[in-house]
């Protein structure tokens, strides 16, 4: 047994190792439970063992899973979308993905085993020794198993808006996990996307416009303010008289006082003689369409050509 051997695996694993692997590097039953009744090492789990003491940090908190699962487990859904670089979705609890039928034992505090039938081992990075899965396949499996559509588009927005992915990237991944529940909605919400589509709520307004054949309008448009400040607005419709129509959709943090405050200097500084600039809710926009787009209407918004 070399001491430099159990520590070279133990330090590329976020300093855990298995009981089968210290097996393999020459530890017997007894040389473990010496190092762990000395304080030198601690059990993590019924198969996995701590070469270091103290709270495990997020990343030892995967690589426990992944062990514990016996080297069949893979980083998924939003914890690999979280290790992606995705912002804003991350969940506190990790989320293994194991073949079905997998035995995982006792259940471990912080760590979610799921279990899947889908090909998990063709899903995974190659620049990272951590088995993590590809924020594609990552992001549309926690979406495909969501109650809620929106989280579902929610998610897919986020990934594009945020550069992790493309929308073309997602459609052709979602061609290849087939079936794949709420397939049809994402692949029309990847194609709102496309169009400039910048979140959840712009979706909406593009189905809105769709629903209630109003023309549909230009997305995240570079405006500069009445102090020179760059702005993107969210959706803008060029008027009969010459006029734009600026619509704002505020989302559930613009209810915070600070925030209500900057939107209304905001729109302050968008508006002008040549410029009309309204609000509504994400809200209204995905519970009362209708009232929306006849607003939108008598205020001269055309309809769809």
């Amino acid at each position: 047994m070399s001491d430099d051997s159990w520590r070279r695996r133990a330090a590329s694993q976020g300093g855990l190792l298995t009981r089968a692997q210290l097996a393999v590097l020459g530890f017997d039953r007894d040389q473990i439970r010496h190092r762990i009744d000395t304080e030198r090492w601690v059990a993590r789990s019924e198969t996995v063992i701590g070469t270091t003491t103290g709270v495990l940090t997020r990343e030892q908190l995967m690589w426990l899973g992944v062990l514990h699962a016996a080297g069949h487990g893979v980083i998924g859904d939003l914890t690999a979308a979280e290790v992606g670089g995705l912002r804003n979705w991350s969940r506190e609890t990790i989320t293994v993905l194991v073949p079905r039928g997998t035995e995982v034992g006792e259940p471990i505090s912080g760590i979610d085993f799921v279990e899947t039938r889908r090909p998990i081992g063709l899903w995974l990075r190659t620049d990272m020794v951590l088995p993590v899965a590809r924020i594609e396949p990552a992001i549309l499996h926690f979406a495909g198993y969501q109650r809620s559509t929106r989280t579902a588009q929610g998610v897919l927005a986020a990934a594009v808006q945020q550069q992790l992915t493309t929308p073309d990237r997602l459609v052709e991944e979602i061609l290849q996990m087939r079936p794949l529940r709420w397939s049809k909605l994402m692949k029309r919400a990847l194609g709102d996307i496309a169009g400039g589509a910048q979140s959840v709520a712009e979706i909406d307004v593009r189905r809105m416009c769709r629903t209630f054949r109003l023309a549909p309008p230009a997305r995240q448009v570079k405006r500069r303010d009445s102090g020179g400040r760059i702005r993107f607005t969210d959706c803008e419709w060029l008027l009969a008289d010459g006029r734009t129509l600026v619509l704002e959709v505020d989302g559930a943090f613009h209810m915070d006082v600070e925030h209500w405050e900057d939107d209304i200097a905001r729109q302050r500084a968008l508006a002008d003689p040549s410029r009309i600039v309204v609000r509504c809710t994400s809200r209204e926009v995905r519970d009362e369409p209708d009232r929306v787009a006849r607003d939108l209407r008598n205020l001269g918004v055309p309809l769809a050509a």
